[in-house]
């Protein structure tokens, strides 16, 4: 998993006008980078949109609201952000702290270094241009809380008789768990694999409460003349395709480039 600290480390109303989906353990923000500018969340059918800018980089801020470590496993357009493989709920994410706040800001390429989420054409996203176009336009946070080994009560002690030494109580840890859309104006909006960027995790270890995510949170991205065209600004009904942000797959370690 990746730790994030200070410096960061490495594991019927349709519209409502807030920066942020919320969650009960998480927030999640989505913030272009090159106006400053949290996006406005619509609500839609069900589901969190934001107008994306295209050419515009962006950063995925997800802020802890538990009392205790989260990993957060954040996929975009299906695809794991860390490692670049298909994305599934077992694989590696980001280690939070109890109130932490970070911001995702692309493509892990090394612990040292990211390539920029950047909002561009469908054919031009990083999924699309390695063969997996079928899940963009959507961002997926999936939030694990942390287990954490038993409390054991050990009694107060025995006097050893004359035949046996008295017996001593050992705890073992727990084990790792086991294991038909109405018309749109322009092309849909993807995420690219932009210029590489400084930005520094660490390694850390994280143990999951369960196998599913306590919670999963959902934010759908296109351009604004899209969003607008389907209904949900203004108010719609939310019936465009549903996309999965998890579509399962064996993870490699970073993010490989895309082809070309």
């Amino acid at each position: 998993m990746r730790r994030i600290t200070g410096v960061a480390a490495l594991a019927a109303l349709a519209a409502s006008c807030d920066a942020d989906a919320r969650g009960a353990l998480a927030d999640v923000t989505v913030v272009d980078r090159d106006s400053g500018a949290a996006l406005t969340t619509y609500y839609a059918g069900g589901d969190y949109w934001v107008a994306g800018t295209p050419g515009h980089r962006y950063a995925i801020e997800i802020r802890n609201r538990s009392g205790g470590r989260l990993l957060a496993v954040t996929s975009v357009d299906g695809v794991n952000v860390l490692s670049g493989a298909t994305a599934g709920w077992d694989q590696a994410g980001y280690v939070f702290d109890a109130g932490e706040r970070y911001e995702v800001t692309g493509w892990r390429k090394s612990n040292a270094e990211v390539a920029a989420f950047v909002f561009t054409d469908l054919p031009h996203s990083y999924a699309a241009r390695t063969g997996r176009p079928a899940n963009v336009g959507i961002i997926g946070v999936a939030l694990f809380r942390e287990r954490h080994p038993p409390q054991v009560y050990l009694g107060p002690p025995v006097a050893p008789s004359l035949s046996e030494d008295a017996t001593a109580a050992r705890a073992e840890g727990a084990g790792a768990p086991t294991a038909a859309p109405p018309a749109q104006p322009d092309a849909r909006l993807g995420t690219g694999h932009g210029e590489r960027e400084y930005s520094y995790v660490v390694d850390t270890e994280f143990r999951r409460m369960q196998r599913e995510p306590n919670e999963v949170i959902r934010i759908r991205y296109d351009s604004f003349e899209n969003l607008v065209a389907m209904g949900i600004v203004p108010p719609g009904d939310g019936t465009a395709p549903v996309p999965d942000p998890f579509p399962r797959s064996h993870a490699p370690r970073y993010v490989p480039d895309p082809p070309g």
